[in-house]
Parts: structure tokens; C-alpha cells; sequence
């Protein structure tokens, strides 16, 4: 139980409100796109060495490169909860991949205030494409009942586990794919969705409406899985002579077995590049790229499931961990946000965000008249070039594993590992000289860990 200070200053964080902003002249498009456990270093503007993304290049040689974003959570569900309503893990309803049969997950509660809801209200048309994860179909909150206009994907995130899935969802009307019933494998999900978010662009650029769209491809999640174009053979001869230990091998559980994980995985990541070429593109050919923000990044840490090896790309770069930990590796993420005109090309930012911040960054951008919940705060000054409020802490919970918390406050970054049971450990990582936290400070600092600890 909180109490004193951190009380109130934790009630504070929830009930902060933005309140009525100045509407910008032209009010711009909005463009989320988000990867599925792409790592922070699985992309060449943080460092890839064997996976080529020449136009997610591009998008950050125009934009701003952040290099401290947090996820909202370790794993997909909780980090798409805290991004869509602006509330950390200690406060979103949403704290886990709480399953659903036969298909779904736990929904978020009846009129849930969303990203699709701030646009909806400030005269957006609104469209989800890819993963939603966040409810099962006919519940409360499906896209269609959260602010969303248009979706089109995967309603639950375990279906999503295949590319070539019997069915996907267009808005509440399920449409079956009888062609990929095994063996058949024909329609590729992803290039539909695809597909589907660029005719979403082309027809509101064509009506001159604005518009919000959330891209949620599921690239390069498991499975292992993609057409055997040129790019994959490509790949397959690159990685020939991988090491030993890199070689493939089979898999079983929820996902298929891939012949060559290296490449396919590899591969999937060129393909989301190649997504992200065309929305670009596209945006050029409408005449409105230069009035249409678009942010790049990443649900969480890099994966281990269906034959990906984080280890041989590097993914987690100068950090510790993967998904489902609490260490850097497992929740900062890429970010990249392009704004033509409004924020300077080829900029570099360490400013310390998290998910949770979109939602008042977004409510300031449009000028959205909307009183908000939440515990973020606007990045909009950090990226236009003015002066930036700074978080007093960040908080995440994870409920798997035992249990895990994590705090970062300034450069001290502490972790709370077998919450719910009596091996409780808590470790303390001074970031600022040891990225990598490999150096467990906590005996040396008994005032911070106290802090921290009051905090969780």
C-alpha cells in the first residue's frame, strides 16, 4: 500500500487531464505502425548488421530516432492495453495474455476510452488493421465499440500465431479463407492486411478526410512463416554458412516449423520494411505526406519461440533480455516518428518515454478538446523542439513467471522478479554506466531501493 507522497503523487499520474489543447491549422494524419516482437536492434537504424530495412532507413533519416522507448508491457496484450488508453500496467484493466476459448482475450471493460475514441471524437475516421488482442468477437470491446471505424485482421492474437489463418475478421463479420485449410496455404494474412490499411489511406486522402490508422502487423512474430519470394532465397543463401548452433531446427506447440528460421525470420522483417515503403509511398502519391505523422515501432522485446535466435541477429543490440523480461531487452523498443516540417530530419533523441505517452502527445497534436485519464505525458515538446515535462518514474507489471515489477527513475532501474510467491528478489541497475545490467547495485543503495520498492 502507497502511502505519504508516492500516494499521492501515483493518484496524480491517473487523474492528470489535457483538457482542451489549440487545434494545429491543419489538423495531420496519423499513421501507428507496430511491429510484433521486433527486437530494438532488429532494424539497421539501431544497428542491424544481417537484415536489411532500407525504408524504415529512410523514415528515420526524415524524422527522429528515439532511443529510450518503453513498451507498455513485456508481452502483447498489456503492452496494446497501455498504449490504447494511456494507462501503465499498474492501472490498465488489461495486465496480461488472459486467454479466451475458443477464441479471444480478456476484453477490456464497456467503454473503455481508447486512441480510436481521441480521434473519433476530434472528427478522425479510424482504422485498426492486423492484431487486436484485446477482447474476443461480440464482446465489449471489439474495435467497432472502442472509437474504431474500420478494422480489418486478427481479432485474437493466438490466431495470429499463423499466417495463413481459416479466417480474419472485417470489422464484426468473420471471413473465412477455406483455401488455407491444410495444406492449402494460399492467402498470406499479412499482405492483405496490408492491403486493406493502404486502401483505408487512399480512400480518406482521396476524400481529403483525416484520419488515424493503426497499422498492427504481426511481423516478424512466430510462426516462422512467409512466401518463398526472392527476398527469403535471398536470405536462405546468406545464411548457408550461419554457425552451427544458428542452424535450424523443427518446432512444435502453437507454432509450424520453418526449413530455415534464419531466413524466414529475416525475411519477415524485410517484408514489414517493404510495408512501410509502400504506406510511404502511398502518402507521397496522395499529396499528403508532408500533413501525416507516423510513428515505427515495436510491442516488445525480441522473441525465442518457432525457431527465432535473437542471439545470431543481435536483436536486444547493447541491452539485456528478451520478451517476457523486465530487462531492457524485453521492453525498449525502436521508435521512430516522422512529422515533415514539424520535427527536423535525422534528429536523435534520448528522451525517456513510454507507451503510456501517446495518448496526451496525440491529444496535443490534434488539439483534441477531450479531458483524458492517464499516466503519460505529451512528447510533443521533445519532438518539436520545445521544452519537456520529464516523468518522475516509470512503472511495469508482469504477470507471468512468478510475477515481475520494474521501475525506472532517472538512470536507477529496478526489477522485482517472483512477486507472488516467497522467493521475492529485487535487483537495482544504474543505467547510465551499466546498460547491460549486469552489475546488481542494490546493497550499495539502500535509499534508492526503498524508493523503488514503496513505488511497487
Amino acid at each position: 500500500r502507497l502511502s505519504g507522497y508516492l500516494a499521492g503523487t501515483a493518484a496524480a499520474a491517473t487523474l492528470v487531464s489535457c483538457g482542451a489543447a489549440k487545434a494545429p491549422e491543419s489538423r495531420p494524419n496519423v499513421i501507428y505502425i507496430m511491429a510484433d516482437d521486433l527486437g530494438y536492434a532488429d532494424i539497421t537504424p539501431y544497428g542491424q548488421q544481417l537484415i536489411e530495412t532500407p525504408n524504415i532507413e529512410r523514415l528515420a533519416a526524415q524524422g527522429m530516432l528515439l532511443t529510450q522507448c518503453y513498451a507498455g508491457c513485456t508481452v502483447s496484450a498489456p503492452s496494446r492495453a497501455s498504449l490504447m488508453t494511456g494507462l501503465h500496467t499498474g492501472h490498465t484493466y488489461v495486465r496480461g495474455n488472459y486467454e479466451i476459448d475458443p477464441e479471444g482475450q480478456c476484453p477490456m471493460p464497456a467503454g473503455t476510452y481508447t486512441l480510436g475514441t481521441l480521434f473519433s471524437n476530434a472528427g478522425y475516421v479510424t482504422g485498426a488493421f492486423g492484431k487486436w488482442g484485446l477482447g474476443y468477437p461480440g464482446s465489449e470491446s471489439v474495435p467497432s465499440k472502442v472509437g474504431f471505424d474500420r478494422f480489418y485482421g486478427y481479432n485474437c492474437q493466438r490466431m495470429a500465431h499463423t499466417y495463413y489463418p481459416d479466417h480474419l475478421w472485417d470489422d464484426d463479420r468473420r471471413v473465412d479463407f477455406p483455401e488455407n485449410v491444410d495444406p492449402g496455404r494460399q492467402t498470406y494474412s499479412q499482405d492483405i492486411i496490408h492491403a486493406k490499411a493502404l486502401d483505408f489511406i487512399h480512400e480518406n486522402a482521396e476524400a481529403g478526410r483525416p484520419f488515424f490508422a493503426y497499422l498492427a502487423y504481426t511481423l516478424p512474430h512466430a510462426e516462422l512463416c512467409l512466401p518463398h519470394d526472392e527476398v527469403y532465397q535471398h536470405y536462405v543463401e546468406k545464411f548457408k554458412d550461419a554457425p552451427a548452433d544458428a542452424k535450424p531446427w523443427m518446432t512444435n506447440g502453437d507454432y509450424g516449423t520453418s526449413e530455415h528460421p534464419m531466413a524466414s525470420f529475416a525475411a519477415m522483417v524485410s517484408r514489414l520494411d517493404r510495408y512501410v515503403g509502400e504506406v510511404m509511398a502511398l502518402l507521397e502519391k496522395e499529396g499528403i505526406a508532408d500533413n501525416t505523422l507516423i510513428v515505427f515501432t515495436s510491442d516488445n522485446g525480441p522473441h525465442r519461440e518457432g525457431g527465432a535466435n535473437p542471439d545470431f541477429f543481435h536483436s536486444y543490440g547493447p541491452l539485456r533480455g528478451c520478451k517476457r523480461d523486465m530487462y531492457e531487452g524485453g521492453i525498449r523498443v525502436p521508435f521512430i516518428v516522422s512529422y515533415p516540417g514539424h520535427i527536423a530530419e535525422g534528429a536523435k533523441s534520448d528522451q525517456i518515454m513510454a507507451f503510456w505517452d501517446i495518448m496526451p502527445t496525440f491529444a496535443e497534436l490534434i488539439g483534441s478538446s477531450d479531458t483524458i485519464t492517464t499516466d503519460g505525458i505529451s512528447m510533443l515538446p521533445s519532438w518539436t523542439g520545445g521544452r519537456q515535462e520529464q516523468h518522475p518514474y516509470l512503472y511495469w507489471e508482469f504477470h507471468e513467471l512468478g510475477g515481475r515489477q520494474a521501475v525506472r527513475m532517472g538512470d536507477w532501474k529496478g526489477i522485482r522478479l517472483n512477486v507472488g510467491n516467497d522467493r521475492t528478489s529485487f535487483e537495482l541497475y544504474n543505467l547510465a554506466d551499466d546498460i547491460h545490467e549486469d552489475r546488481n547495485v542494490a546493497a550499495e543503495n539502500p535509499d534508492i531501493t526503498a524508493r523503488i520498492n514503496e513505488i511497487m
